[in-house]
């Protein structure tokens, strides 16, 4: 077996590497294919066990690559196959445990962090108070999980390498010194990193926004996905994913803070009695707040706050109710489609604009005072 692999362990690095290189390339298009594959309550797990046979290939594909790589090397010098291997077997007795060893602390040290971080942040964390609820509670909680996550995997990986590379005899310290050098070389233009990590952390303490928020921020409107200290990952309604640095971030406005809000202007023509018309509103408003479909949505039912505006073709009646977060966008298109209907049925007349224009011959009246030839309203 070994002679066998000495012998082909030139293919055996490229095979390796090639299969690395497709494995990582191919990623997305993997959990994609999945996703087509799996129903939606059943994603997850698949999720999780492809991750695992991916992580499981690449980790065999690496360790045959460097294989192969340590038998070409010390083929090179002229070391005969006997000695190769006996040069490995004493290295793997040597080194191989504590190596294996370290990396085992660190996986442990990852799942650890993964089962024991989110109940422990949700129990340092205060209760929802000031009427937040339970859900935006828990997007808080899921939003600082997903960021201590990723600095603890840093960290692990880190230190892991470090402690490997100590155990094969290699000097950190010249390592440890480039670094250094690297950092004053980058320092004039890391002030930027810098800048959006200090930003990142105020949004975090302050609670601007969590993941499963709507915000705007940098002008970006969208369903936040993912916030780093680095930058906040946005979706907008045309599936474009935006990654906005959050030292660009000035003003974040956040659309799902504890409750979100109808608001909108519904508009009557002017021959309509106003009374009828925001008591036709308000009954609408009411129905929907008590649909036992729409109920657990809504806080307050719409109702007509004022008369907003007189405008050129109509007047403009403003409606206001709130919602649970998220869901004003749902409310207030089931609201504008009973409207109408309701309308229709009580023969209120909403306005819209038209133009009539007159070709060839001339209408009876033309010319006379306010008249034409055309008419827009």
């Amino acid at each position: 077996m070994w002679q066998w692999f000495n012998t082909y362990n030139s293919w055996i690095f490229l095979s390796a590497a090639v299969a690395l290189v497709l494995l990582i390339a191919s990623r997305k298009v993997i959990h994609s294919s999945v996703d087509r594959m799996v129903k939606e309550r059943s994603r997850r797990t698949a999720h999780h066990l492809v991750n695992n046979a991916i992580w499981t290939v690449e980790g065999i594909a690496l360790v045959l690559a460097a294989m192969a790589l340590v038998t070409i090397t010390l083929a090179w010098t002229g070391i005969s196959q006997d000695e190769i291997l006996e040069l490995i077997i004493s290295w793997l007795l040597a080194h191989a445990t504590r190596i294996l060893v370290i990396i085992f602390i660190g996986v442990g040290l990852w799942y650890g962090m993964k089962k024991f971080l989110p109940p422990l942040v949700a129990r340092l964390m205060s209760h929802p108070t000031n009427g937040q609820s339970r859900q935006e509670f828990k997007k808080r909680a899921d939003t600082l999980v997903g960021v201590f996550m990723g600095i603890g995997r840093a960290t692990i990986i880190f230190f892991v390498a470090f402690m490997v590379l100590s155990e094969m005899s290699i000097p950190i310290g010249p390592i440890l010194a480039g670094f250094g050098i690297v950092g004053i070389a980058v320092g004039f233009g890391g002030q930027y990193l810098i800048r959006d990590i200090i930003a990142g952390m105020f949004i975090l303490m302050e609670n601007q926004y969590r993941v499963g928020d709507v915000a705007r921020v940098a002008d970006i409107s969208g369903l936040v996905e993912e916030i780093t200290l680095r930058k906040t990952v946005l979706r907008d309604l045309d599936g474009v994913v935006h990654h906005v640095p959050n030292g660009e971030i000035k003003v974040a406005s956040n659309f799902t803070r504890n409750f979100s809000r109808v608001n909108m202007n519904i508009s009557i023509s002017y021959g309509t009695d106003l009374d009828r018309a925001i008591a036709v509103i308000n009954r609408v408003g009411k129905e929907l707040a008590c649909d036992k479909d729409w109920q657990e949505r809504i806080i307050s039912a719409p109702q007509v706050l004022r008369v907003d505006n007189l405008g050129d073709s109509g007047i403009e009646l403003k409606i206001l109710g709130d919602v649970k977060p998220i869901e004003q966008w749902n409310v207030m298109g089931e609201l504008r489609l009973r409207l109408k209907k309701a309308f229709d049925a009580e023969g209120i007349e909403m306005p819209w604009p038209h133009l009539k224009v007159y070709f060839g011959n001339v209408p009876e009246g033309w010319g006379k005072p306010g008249n034409t030839g055309q008419e827009k309203h």
